[in-house]
């Protein structure tokens, strides 16, 4: 048995991934994978273990989310096929992943049985927290927010590296100024240079006058539209998934059309992706923190995410709290201005 976790390192710098921290190179970026190496030590010392893949692939393609899960995927196919990993053909494998890591975790599940059906019959399950149900409604509720508006321009790069895609023409004048400046930052660099230097960010600062929403893109909207999470098929495997909905902590308002979030992902989302999954058939164990943002509800997530994992692993039958869990929004394809 193993774990795979999927770090939350977000960055449009692959200098920044966790292959590069774990060969020992220093960065800025790479802080956030140093310091989740302290969640898998307890692992290791149980001689348990643990892949980590660079999600977002050898160009950092940030935001991109079937691309995290296929990248997650085929580093647990190399791993079960590698004679130097010295792992059992018959490994039990069980994911999990925070934020950026809930991207490529969450992926990874609902993608396995058609693109890796080879690594699916390893899974027992995954957990993943902090989750970015619908990328259109997460632009929405960051806008303007005092801090994770750095999302908004790092976004745009990464989903235009990996969808091939000029998205300059859209912008205004200052957004076409700002891109440049984020394009090898990492989250961290986003907040302590960019939001310290223009101050909050906004679509509408980003974006020239005849662009007023995102939906106003049609680019944007098809791209935004692949990104939907439930999408790309169902997991066969028991989900838990945790969501912060007390994103004030962190500075971000409730969105008047989507409700309150833990400051960067929309709590009403993950509430109808968990719905919707259960509807499917799907195990699912959903946990709302409604005191915690995006960073303190971490906190609550780790231990419930090992102790619910160790469940797998001991075959014992998944909690499921189908049944009992809060309508969200509508994840439904955007349709575009044009």
């Amino acid at each position: 048995m193993f774990f795979a976790y999927q770090s939350f390192y977000d960055s449009l710098n692959p200098a920044d991934s966790p292959s590069r921290t774990i060969a020992g190179d220093l960065s800025l970026g790479g802080l956030i994978p140093d310091v989740e190496t302290a969640l898998l030590v307890p692992e290791l010392l149980q001689g348990r273990p643990v892949v980590v893949a660079d999600t977002e692939g050898p160009d950092a393609d940030f935001a991109s989310g079937p691309e995290y899960g296929r990248y997650t995927l085929d580093s647990l196919r190399a791993a079960l096929q590698s004679p130097a990993a010295g792992l059992s053909p018959n490994a039990k494998i069980a994911m999990f992943g925070y934020s950026g890591g809930a991207i490529a975790t969450e992926w990874a599940a609902e993608l396995a049985p058609t693109y890796a059906p080879d690594v699916n019959r390893h899974l027992v399950g995954a957990s993943a927290g902090g989750v970015l149900a619908d990328p259109d409604h997460n632009l929405h509720y960051v806008d303007g927010a005092p801090l994770w508006s750095a999302v908004l321009p790092m976004a745009i790069i990464g989903l235009a590296r990996a969808f091939h895609v000029d998205l300059t023409p859209y912008l205004s004048d200052f957004g076409r100024s700002v891109l440049p400046e984020v394009q090898n930052d990492s989250i961290v660099q986003a907040f302590a240079q960019v939001i310290a230097k223009y101050g909050p960010l906004s679509w509408s600062k980003l974006a020239a006058p005849q662009y007023p929403t995102p939906e106003s893109v049609p680019v944007l909207v098809q791209i935004a539209n692949q990104l939907i999470m439930g999408t790309g098929g169902t997991p066969t495997i028991p989900l838990l998934i945790g969501q912060g909905a007390n994103g004030i902590l962190e500075g971000t308002q409730p969105s008047p059309t989507y409700g309150p979030g833990d400051a960067v992902m929309v709590a009403g989302d993950v509430r109808t992706l968990a719905r919707d999954y259960c509807d499917r058939g799907v195990p699912v164990q959903y946990q709302q923190y409604d005191a915690t943002s995006h960073v303190t509800s971490a906190a609550l997530w780790i231990p419930a995410t090992l102790a619910w994992l160790n469940g797998r692993f001991a075959g014992l039958t998944a909690p499921s709290s189908c049944g009992h869990i809060a309508p969200g929004n509508p994840l439904t394809p955007v349709p575009s201005a044009s």
